[in-house]
């Protein structure tokens, strides 16, 4: 498990800046750089769809991840004791990433 902090607050699975999703996708199998990776697991908060008021943050949570070139990639999983997704604003999933991205 691996603790997340997360600035995509306008995402609806953000709680105090802390991911309350359980388990997130980062993308970018091709990636060579932080700006090749996005939380596949953003969602934009609208009026159309309200934040769940009863959720609450994982500070540890499961890190699925495509990005191989990333030194903590294991079989798919983050290993990293704490990673960030910035996406300050972002309104979707491409406008996030991986900020924690290092490549081998």
């Amino acid at each position: 498990m691996t603790d997340l902090v997360c600035s995509a607050e306008t995402c609806v699975h953000n709680c105090d800046r802390f991911c309350c999703k359980g388990t997130i996708l980062v993308e970018g199998s091709a990636a060579n750089c932080c700006g090749d990776t996005c939380c596949a697991s953003f969602d934009e908060q609208t009026q159309n769809n309200c934040r769940n008021q009863y959720e609450t943050p994982c500070r540890g949570l499961t890190v699925e991840c495509e990005a191989t070139s990333c030194v903590y990639n294991e079989g798919r999983q983050c290993t990293a004791e704490e990673i960030s997704i910035a996406g300050h604003q972002a309104k979707i999933p491409a406008q996030t990433e991986c900020a924690t991205y290092q490549a081998r």
